[in-house]
């Protein structure tokens, strides 16, 4: 028991603080969040070629990439992007972070892309930026093989999500509180 009680802490210590503390300037980072954006935006037109029209009539749209790591009885999800106003050509630095319970077991890496329709629920998902969620998922990939059972879905009146997952093997149930705030140091 005491084991499983460290890997869990690690594990959530290792997503929760991933990437946080680098030597990179403030500058450095924001290049490296647009050059991710950049290649989320490419896998996501690959994988749903639809989007891209949606994705230039909406208002606006945010980018992340995400570590989640599920063990067990409990989970947690790490990760950093950007909310692009389409309005203003205006970028956000933004990171999340998740935890929650439920039946699971596995580690992935995957990007999530948020859809805005309006003015309003972009600027709430800026500046407030929370998100509670059940979320059921099985994922089995690595590299180009494999597969995941990921979708756009419609998470709240005038928003849309897809999931799109990079590297990883997990099944999971869990219900998580999930927060997306900006980035202090990059705006």
């Amino acid at each position: 028991m005491k084991n499983i009680k460290l890997i869990i802490s690690l594990g959530v210590a290792l997503v929760m603080f991933s990437g946080f503390w680098s030597g990179s300037s403030n500058e450095e980072l924001k290049k490296e969040r647009n050059h991710q954006n950049s290649e989320i935006l490419t896998a996501l037109y690959k994988y749903a070629p639809k989007s891209r029209a949606m994705l230039k009539s909406s208002y606006g749209y945010a980018t992340f990439s995400n570590v989640g790591v599920n063990l067990i009885l409990l989970s947690a999800e790490g990760g950093k992007g950007l909310a692009h106003n389409n309005k203003t050509g205006k970028n956000t630095y933004m990171n999340m972070a998740s935890g929650g319970v439920g039946i699971g077991l596995g580690v992935k890496n995957f990007r999530a892309i948020f859809l805005f329709e309006n003015k309003e629920v972009f600027d709430s998902f800026v500046n407030s930026g929370w998100e509670a969620n059940a979320q059921a998922d099985a994922a089995a990939k690595v590299g180009k093989d494999g597969g995941a059972l990921n979708a756009a879905i419609s998470v709240a009146p005038g928003i849309r999500l897809y999931k799109l997952t990079e590297n990883g093997l997990a099944l999971q149930a869990t219900i998580q509180g999930t927060k997306y705030w900006k980035d202090s140091d990059l705006n």
